[in-house]
């Protein structure tokens, strides 16, 4: 149970917020300018003048920084002595923070200026700062830079440490043809094929992204592996074909609204015989051992909201299980917190 805050603790909070944008954008230049890096170095700490001389930035420009540093606790200064504290060294050192900061910077700080008109019209009202597509999306493969390099390096980080887990789950039952759904790149594919020999393998995606994957299949030399089949979806007329022994979807259903996963599991049952396995794969925020994760993704909600559909989110494990059932699937097996980022897959079947 949390402490109750006093009016004073609570007011500071509060301020927290109102200025959050402001101290964020002051650490990213800390770390870009080579400040905090240069702090980092010298770990029994280094003088403020020393910092200035040496990382070729103003005294203002050095002094600015520093300040509000130590507000956030990522700087300890005492007697004009520099040390980077442990929440310096994760904003420095740690993956997982380099790759949500990059892509807080590059693909949604601009968009989340539009939150509340992109509730308000349940559209990505924000995405109109790096394109114009209904949704990300449609233009995933030619975002402006560094918004790319810094979307697929969030999409990839989310998932990539989950496979070596998932391929010993999905492959224990040795099925000869896999549909990746939402294949995007073609990661998930490529790891498949290197993991079993035999395998066949479907990408599903929207036209745009299956030129990506097709490019990079070619560069591996796996177009004897791999088939591409080009399908919207959203559209419910276009159908997932039939003989899949294994139905992938990565990080794929935390991409639409309940209606919309309903409608997309429902296809993959008509696609479905008893004998196909339907696996889901996602880090379901309420199923996460560590309370950065589940920030995390509560904040990539709102991602969805500004930047991506307008309408999507990432779900409560409970909520999944549901839609699933409404579509006419049963999980069969739930193999929870695989990998470094916590995913969760669901393993699923037509119901008898």
């Amino acid at each position: 149970m949390k402490k109750e805050l006093s009016a004073i603790e609570a007011k500071y909070e509060a301020q927290k917020i109102a200025f959050g944008p402001m101290y964020f954008q002051s650490v990213v230049a800390l770390r870009d300018l080579g400040i905090l890096q240069y702090i980092s170095e010298n770990r029994k700490g280094v003088s403020i003048a020393n910092i200035i001389e040496n990382v070729k930035v103003s005294e203002y420009g050095v002094t600015l920084l520093l300040e509000a540093a130590e507000i956030l606790g990522v700087v300890e200064i005492a007697n004009d002595i520099v040390k980077i504290s442990k929440i310096g060294f994760f904003l420095l050192k740690d993956e997982m923070t380099r790759v949500n900061m990059n892509f807080m910077k590059d693909v949604c700080y601009l968009g989340a200026n539009h939150m509340t008109e992109s509730i308000v019209n349940g559209k990505p009202e924000g995405l109109k700062e790096l394109g114009n597509w209904p949704t990300i999306y449609e233009g995933l493969s030619i975002l402006p830079e560094p918004a790319k390099t810094s979307w697929f390096e969030f999409d990839h980080y989310y998932s990539d440490n989950a496979f070596p887990d998932a391929l010993k789950i999905v492959f224990s039952k040795k099925p000869k043809t896999l549909f990746d759904v939402g294949g995007n790149t073609g990661k998930w594919s490529f790891a498949c094929c290197d993991h079993d020999a035999d395998v066949r393998i479907k990408i599903l995606d929207l036209p745009v992204q299956l030129n990506v994957a097709r490019a990079n299949a070619t560069e591996r030399g796996l177009l004897d592996r791999i088939d591409f089949h080009a399908i919207d979806l959203l559209d419910t007329t276009q159908k997932i074909p039939q003989g899949a022994d294994v139905i992938w979807m990565s990080q794929f259903l935390d991409c639409f609204s309940k209606e919309q996963i309903v409608a997309i599991l429902e296809n993959a049952y008509q696609a479905s015989s008893e004998n196909t396995t339907l696996y889901i794969l996602e880090p379901f925020f309420d199923n996460q051992n560590y309370p950065a994760a589940h920030y995390s993704l509560v904040a990539t909600s709102l991602y969805f909201t500004i930047m991506a559909n307008g309408n999507s989110k990432m779900y409560r494990i409970g909520v999944m299980k549901e839609l699933v059932r409404q579509a006419g699937f049963e999980v069969v097996n739930t193999y929870p917190l695989i990998g470094d980022s916590y995913h969760t897959i669901l393993e699923c079947r037509k119901k008898a």
